[in-house]
């Protein structure tokens, strides 16, 4: 297959993304059906730029040819001809595919930019994406994908879920780097955004400890260990805002140290979802040049969610002394 032209921001400076998360495509029935045509009037609403799936697209443990099923939850973008990227989550490969193979099939299809990334690292799916300013060969953004990895190794007592690990973090701060040298003439770091599927330990305090926008409906399911990606973050410097699944009903968001910590929109009607709560995606939206971000949420009766409720912090944090 050919490789792909590069990713740029439009003429008018914008490049727009469309999250969609924990779509848990299963056997191609009737609740997968409904998950396409939602997914269908989100990308025919917001022609972004990008797809970026944030892990769980199928459901591994009850799917008995997840190959069909994740190429259905691809087949939104593919048939738009709208390029996509994605990155695992823990169910995903828990059928009789591996995350490899899984990639294998993606890579197969016509505008995946999704990557295995370097072998040496845990997990499959490491890897950036630059963006292109909109004339021009220069790297005006990235888009990084992190394989949040799924369960830790048994018996040691270390929770329900794995960590992003100490070498993902620096490979990340090394790839952020790299960037810079590639700009050379930036005085500030390259505006980025991370994309994962299980929320960091950090969207705990965030919400407990910061003004934030959106609804918690269930606990933030997070490892039990702090990996210190959240540090590896804040000390490259690049990344304006993460963005992850995992939990089906939290949409919040929430600026902690200056990154903003965004859940995506839960997707898929063969999931768990809540009454009330409306299955739907997250958009942003990038300005090229600007260390910036906007948010919303295009939910499944077509309206746009954008501007959810405010949620004070609980324990805010103490004064300087």
């Amino acid at each position: 297959m050919a490789t792909p032209a590069p990713l740029r921001f439009r003429p008018d400076g914008t490049l727009t993304i469309a999250q969609f998360t924990d779509l848990h495509f299963l056997k191609c029935g009737e609740e997968d059906e409904r998950t396409l045509a939602l997914m269908g009037r989100v990308l025919d609403a917001e022609r972004p730029d990008l797809v970026a799936y944030s892990g769980d697209m199928v459901s591994g443990w009850e799917c008995t040819d997840p190959a069909r099923a994740l190429r259905m939850a691809l087949s939104p973008a593919v048939d738009r001809k709208v390029p996509f990227a994605a990155v695992f989550g823990n169910h995903d490969d828990e059928g009789p595919l591996t995350r490899a193979q899984l990639m294998a099939v993606m890579q197969d299809l016509p505008g995946c930019r999704a990557e295995p990334g370097p072998a040496a690292l845990p997990g499959v799916g490491n890897y950036i994406m630059r963006i292109r300013e909109s004339a021009g060969d220069r790297t005006a953004a990235a888009l990084h994908f992190i394989d949040s990895l799924a369960y830790p190794p048994k018996g040691r007592g270390q929770g329900t879920y794995a960590w992003i690990s100490v070498e993902q973090g620096a490979w990340h701060k090394a790839e952020c780097r790299a960037l810079e040298v590639e700009r050379s003439d930036w005085r500030e770091a390259v505006p980025a955004l991370a994309y994962f599927h299980m929320p960091l330990s950090e969207y705990h305090e965030v919400w407990d400890t910061r003004t934030c926008r959106g609804e918690k409906h269930e606990e933030v399911c997070s490892p039990a260990i702090n990996g210190g990606f959240f540090t590896a973050l804040l000390e490259a410097g690049h990344v304006l805002g993460t963005f992850v699944g995992h939990d089906h009903i939290n949409d919040y968001e929430g600026d902690l140290h200056g990154i903003r910590l965004c859940y995506g929109r839960g997707g898929g009607y063969a999931a768990y979802g809540r009454e009330g709560f409306l299955r739907g995606a997250r958009v942003v939206r990038l300005h090229q040049g600007k260390r910036s971000f906007e948010t919303w949420c295009r939910l499944e009766d077509g309206s746009v969610h954008g501007n959810p409720p405010l949620h004070a912090p609980e324990h805010p944090p103490a004064e300087k002394k």
